[in-house]
């Protein structure tokens, strides 16, 4: 049986028992096996074919080897692990029957299939009921702590699957995570930075968190004038509305015209008449007025644009502007004739430059301005300045005699048939009497006569209305003055 063969005769020969028992490794370190002697197990000289090694191997207590079976090592045929595929050491590898030469990391048995990536310490993230998922694996451990919708993410989506020679392998190391556009797309084309969280969090990317210091002007919308003092909510009203239209004024403003300045069914920019730093005064110029189907000429030039296009408190710009009385009062009313004043065209008569500057050729009508008449001013005869309210104005209406305007100072003398003739005496230079030939009257001028003063025979009368020249005698016999 051996029993006085000493222990030490038998680790000389077995050196791999006993180089376990020295590292205080596996089943032989254990404290039972220790206190025992190798005889008490292992017996000889019963014949070649006797089985040193004899035991009930489902009754034998894995723990006691160091290893203990747990999870899913349990249920595994012992012949699983104990097989010459993972023994390492030759001598051990050639034994048909051994339960030596395995040791404790998981790919003894199991292949790496993080190919060396990760250290041998498999238990840091796999349980021994199985490899997937990696239940022992916290992230917040790794350099890369999950937060937010990253919690949710499918492993897959950062540590892809890839091919390592024949094989799938999956990264899980040396990930770049330093920028979120290692794995995100930079939907701005780097013209924030790199610095992503400053203005977006792990929780939505379009929950913004917004800086004070953003610079704004790195967007397709730069802040200019009155966007400089704007909160960002009264553009931005959600955290959903970040992206949104800019292109247009009337993207984010009402259009105070209320479509006034539509063609063809799409309203106009208002950049043509207004800028940021405010809609009022508008920076639509005379130069760009003078395009329109108005220019402005004359007078115009110094009206403000609220005297034409302001009514009853509301702007009004396109405006029928072709004729003068679609901004001015038709004072003549119905007192010109049509043929001098057809469709209410005042520019017949009148220019921009000045209501007084009329240039009416007074020569188409049946009265001429000849001498001293060329000089009179128009209101002289046809406005009447005794209504107090607005001076009326007589064109139609007035006749071309004489006493319309003058008053008669002959006090009807030579009035015939209800008429006046005063071209038969006077002429338009002036009130002198050039024309009146005496010998055409019942009273030749001959002799001492011719140099008379006409006062000695045609006396001053003075009556209740004044005093007036009697040039109508009826006596002119000699003794009437002699």
């Amino acid at each position: 049986m051996g029993k006085n063969v000493q222990e030490i005769k038998c680790l000389k020969c077995h050196k791999e028992i006993r180089k376990l028992v020295n590292l205080k490794r596996g089943f032989h370190s254990n404290k039972e096996v220790t206190s025992k002697k190798c005889w008490n197990c292992h017996g000889e000289h019963f014949g070649r074919n006797f089985e040193i090694i004899r035991f009930d191997e489902k009754k034998f207590n894995h723990k006691k080897s160091g290893y203990e079976l747990i999870g899913s090592h349990k249920n595994l045929d012992c012949k699983k692990c104990h097989n010459s595929n993972f023994i390492s050491d030759k001598k051990l590898k050639s034994k048909t029957k051994t339960f030596l030469g395995l040791n404790k990391n998981c790919i003894t048995c199991h292949d790496d299939i993080h190919k060396g990536t990760l250290n041998n310490d498999c238990a840091k993230c796999h349980t021994m009921n199985k490899f997937t998922p990696a239940e022992n694996f916290n992230h917040n451990d790794a350099k890369f702590v999950l937060t937010g919708k990253h919690k949710k993410v499918d492993c897959v989506k950062c540590h892809v699957i890839e091919k390592k020679g024949k094989e799938k392998f999956q990264k899980f190391t040396g990930l770049k995570f330093n920028n979120c556009n290692s794995c995100h797309k930079d939907v701005h084309k780097r013209r924030f930075g790199n610095d992503c969280k400053s203005c977006h969090n792990t929780e939505s990317f379009n929950k913004i968190s917004m800086t004070k210091n953003f610079n704004h002007n790195r967007t397709n919308f730069p802040l200019v004038g009155k966007h400089k003092s704007v909160s960002c909510k009264s553009c931005h009203k959600s955290s959903l509305s970040y992206k949104q239209k800019h292109k247009k004024c009337l993207d984010c403003h009402k259009d105070y015209h209320g479509g006034e300045f539509s063609s063809s069914g799409k309203p106009s920019d208002c950049v043509e008449c207004h800028n940021e730093y405010g809609f009022s005064p508008s920076t639509y110029s005379v130069a760009e007025h003078n395009k329109s189907n108005f220019p402005l000429g004359g007078a115009h030039k110094a009206v403000a644009c609220i005297e034409c296009h302001l009514n009853n408190g509301k702007w009004k710009f396109r405006i029928n502007g072709e004729t003068c009385i679609a901004c001015h009062k038709n004072v003549h009313g119905n007192s010109i004739d049509k043929k001098y004043f057809n469709k209410n065209k005042c520019e017949a008569c009148h220019s921009t430059s000045s209501w007084k500057n009329v240039t009416f050729n007074h020569a188409n009508t049946k009265f001429e301005l000849i001498g001293v008449h060329k000089k009179t001013e128009c209101a002289s005869c046809h406005f009447d300045k005794s209504v107090l309210d607005e001076k009326a104005k007589h064109f139609i209406t007035i006749n071309s005699k004489c006493s319309s305007c003058h008053d008669d100072v002959h006090r009807g003398q030579f009035v015939k048939e209800n008429e006046g003739n005063c071209k038969s005496c006077h002429n338009f230079n002036n009130w002198n009497p050039v024309l009146f030939d005496h010998n055409k009257t019942n009273f030749k001028i001959e002799g001492a006569h011719k140099n008379v003063d006409c006062l000695e025979c045609h006396k001053l009368v003075n009556d209740k209305k004044g005093n007036y020249v009697l040039y109508k005698i009826e006596d002119t016999r000699c003794i009437s003055c002699h």
